[in-house]
């Protein structure tokens, strides 16, 4: 079992998520109508039991399942006051001043958001890998961040290892925030190599 990546494989990983994720900026812009910016990402190796060290009370989390290309699937972590003011933007409102929790139609909204934004980021690996890449639609959950914690921590296991991608997200004036993005790090070696071969294959031709 792989149990960690080269700084090469990361830094592949990283320009992956940039590329990918600065088209899902665009198509998330369109769908708030406000400006999005998401940075170059930071790519780290951590145990799954500290998946959620950087979050407090409850978080959303969105698990996408690759049914095309590539074989595997990740994991989105959002903090829930930004989904709140995603969605309230999505459904016309100002997204400020956001009070409340998630309910029924602020989860329906947040996975349509995500589905477009991954089908974006699907399709911009798609081009990179020169292979047909599809996602099936987004799991979305809200989850009581210190409960899992606790349970992770108990059972917790050094073969459980992921790569974390960290992303700064900002929406117009009213986010500046943080999404992470999970691989399992058998995951991410595939798609590395994957990448790495294309763009060997591109340095042949020239």
């Amino acid at each position: 079992m792989i149990q960690t990546l080269t700084k090469e494989q990361m830094d592949v990983l990283g320009e992956i998520g940039n590329i990918s994720m600065g088209n899902a900026a665009t198509t998330l812009s369109m769908m708030v109508n406000r400006r999005v910016d998401i940075t170059t990402p930071s790519v780290t190796i951590i145990n799954r039991s500290e998946a959620l060290d950087d979050y407090e009370k409850t978080c959303i989390f969105v698990q996408i399942h690759y049914i095309k290309g590539l074989n595997g699937n990740n994991v989105f972590i959002l903090k829930e006051p930004d989904v709140l003011c995603m969605t309230d933007l999505m459904m016309g409102g100002t997204g400020e001043n956001i009070q409340g929790e998630m309910t029924e139609l602020h989860l329906s909204a947040a996975s349509e958001s995500m589905n477009q934004m991954m089908g974006t980021a699907a399709t911009s690996m798609a081009t990179m890998l020169e292979i047909p890449v599809d996602i099936s639609t987004p799991e979305v959950n809200r989850i009581d961040v210190e409960s899992v914690k606790m349970f992770e921590k108990m059972f917790a296991s050094e073969n459980e290892r992921f790569v974390k991608v960290s992303f700064r997200m900002e929406v117009g004036d009213l986010i500046d925030s943080t999404m992470v993005q999970l691989y399992p790090i058998s995951f991410a070696a595939e798609l590395s190599e994957k990448f790495e071969k294309i763009r060997d294959k591109s340095s042949d031709v020239i």
